[in-house]
């Protein structure tokens, strides 16, 4: 994609993954906070790697937090106020797609399959599309973003780690 930027997922576990630019720039990383008494994960942004991008926005980090035995529970981002995990992988008509509404009202969807997932804005645009990496390949997969993903790259990306929770633990 021509304006695009191109994040190498390592590790294909969601609560412990991460993404760095072709730099070797750290951009996001996945972590664990708390197992006891409900699963606790935050998604981090890293500023070494936004620094590098003027037009991203928004919050630097989300965090999820899970109900008993992994149940979907809520999330926030930063220290907002915390939604539904739910709000963030809403089903409409397709079973393959998740819509997702942006801090600022907008919303997007994710199409989800095992090997390409494609993110698309309200004009059905697409923003982001992530693909599973060739077994050669050091990294796990592949995340191109435009440049119209960068405000709110970590919406995005918090939506897509939640579908991909979701997927595993089938909800």
């Amino acid at each position: 994609m021509p304006g695009s930027h191109v994040l190498l997922q390592y590790g294909a576990d969601p609560w412990a993954m991460r993404f760095e630019d072709l730099e070797s720039r750290l951009a996001f990383t996945t972590s664990l906070l708390e197992e006891q008494p409900n699963l606790l994960l935050r998604l981090t942004r890293e500023q070494t790697w936004s620094q590098q991008h003027p037009d991203i926005m928004g919050p630097s980090s989300s965090f999820f937090y899970f109900g008993p035995s992994r149940s979907p529970g809520h999330l926030a981002y930063g220290n907002s106020a915390p939604q539904p995990m739910i709000n963030s992988m809403r089903r409409k008509r397709d079973a393959n797609t998740r819509f997702f509404v942006t801090q600022s009202g907008k919303e997007y969807k994710w199409r989800l399959s095992p090997t390409k997932c494609e993110c698309f804005d309200g004009k059905n645009a697409v923003v982001a599309i992530w693909e599973l990496a060739q077994r050669s390949d050091p990294s796990y997969a592949r995340l191109t973003l435009k440049q119209a993903a960068l405000p709110i790259v970590t919406e995005l990306l918090t939506a897509f780690t939640l579908n991909r929770i979701s997927e595993t633990l089938k909800w």
